[in-house]
């Protein structure tokens, strides 16, 4: 499945996760504190510039080992597998892609080395809707000034910058999209309000204002106009990241249900003996290796350069149903200790699991990208396969 490399990558990121981040996953949840101590420890080990050319400062691996990376640090820790997979997949990747020579050399070693980039997408009005953006860049002179707000932005507080999307036309017909770099040092560039999170609440996620911010042209990215295909495109290989995510928290129910069934007594014997319980944990096994192989299968196809919208959105779908399934079947596994004492990691994987449903496009729209790619390939071919 897995070739030797990549089998040596995973094993390599495992000791790493579990000798430095998953000491902390715990005081992380509970304490709502975003990791900063370990930014450096991470960038140092690669994880931080896993899509940045040597060039740049960066350690680039193919997709299949990024999945593996952000798998193995969800599998002990959700809020570092999402600071780390919003970092690569929607911060870093926009400069990789759309970048030009002067903004890849001044933004890509600063994010190889640790500085996080953030991605400025969502808005209280434009969620789903993302077309519907109303944060607005008017030109002026040489550059632009940026108005508007930004919602549910993964590591607002913390991020240099951010990739962020704005209509740049006031005519209310002309919905022509335009994506800059703007930069936390910016007048106007604010930080607004932190979320208090069912999940992931060591991951830093918050409001973005911006209040007349000028911008130079200098930190658009890309040609005017075409910020709204840039983000579908960044967004096709970040739902590759969620279904890992979503894959590793998965995972980490599984072990924990696995552990315990195979420690908790009832009736003179463990409760792994029981066919009832053998019979969750075969569902469980079954359904994590197939989400797993939906994942890789798209990773393989984007580092083969194949079209691969419609694999990522199924990838990001299954993988993250099967997250939230998995994590509550661990949940009841487990029994009151699981569901309501926090004493082991099933209770934090049941609600860390449940945003990889949500983010990057929820599992209603992944259905819509899924379907009108069929029904547009059955009209041309007569069959999807």
């Amino acid at each position: 499945m897995l070739e030797k490399k990549q089998q040596e990558f995973r094993q390599k990121i495992q000791a790493f996760a579990k000798e430095v981040i998953a000491p902390q996953a715990v005081d992380l949840d509970l304490q709502q504190r975003f990791p900063t101590e370990y930014l450096k420890p991470m960038a140092e080990f690669g994880l931080m510039s896993m899509l940045i050319d040597k060039k740049y400062g960066g350690s680039k691996v193919d997709t299949v080992c990024y999945s593996i990376a952000v798998e193995e640090l969800s599998r002990v820790c959700g809020s570092t597998g999402i600071t780390i997979a919003a970092h690569n997949s929607l911060g870093t990747f926009p400069i990789v892609a759309f970048g030009s020579e002067e903004q890849k050399e001044r933004f890509l070693p600063r994010a190889a080395g640790g500085e996080l980039l953030a991605f400025g997408l969502t808005e209280p009005d434009a969620g789903s809707d993302a077309g519907g953006t109303k944060s607005m860049a008017v030109k002026k002179g040489d550059g632009w000034v940026v108005n508007g707000t930004k919602c549910f932005i993964t590591s607002a507080t913390h991020a240099m910058a951010t990739i962020s999307t704005a209509r740049t036309s006031d005519d209310p017909q002309d919905k022509s999209i335009t994506t800059f770099i703007l930069e936390k040092s910016m007048n106007g560039y604010s930080v607004g309000k932190k979320e208090n999170k069912l999940g992931l609440r060591g991951s830093d996620t918050a409001f973005l204002h911006f209040d007349d911010v000028e911008v130079p042209d200098t930190n658009r990215l890309g040609k005017q106009g075409e910020g709204f295909k840039q983000m579908l495109i960044t967004l096709d290989g970040g739902r590759i990241s969620i279904g890992a995510m979503a894959i590793g928290l998965a995972q980490g129910a599984l072990d924990c249900a696995l552990s315990y069934a195979n420690e908790r007594k009832q009736f003179g014997r463990t409760i792994a003996a029981n066919q009832a319980i053998q019979h969750k944990l075969a569902n469980m096994a079954t359904e994590v290796q197939a989400a797993r192989l939906m994942v890789y299968e798209a990773a393989r196809m984007k580092d083969a350069g194949i079209p691969f919208s419609r694999q990522s959105a199924m990838c990001k779908l299954m993988a993250s149903e099967v997250g939230t399934r998995v994590a509550h079947l661990a949940m009841e596994i487990m029994g009151g200790v699981g569901f309501y004492t926090g004493k082991y990691p099933a209770e934090r994987i049941w609600r860390d699991v449940k945003l990889c449903e949500i983010g990057e496009g929820t599992s209603e729209i992944q259905r819509l990208v899924i379907a009108r790619d069929i029904l547009r390939v059955v009209s041309e071919k007569g069959a999807i396969i």
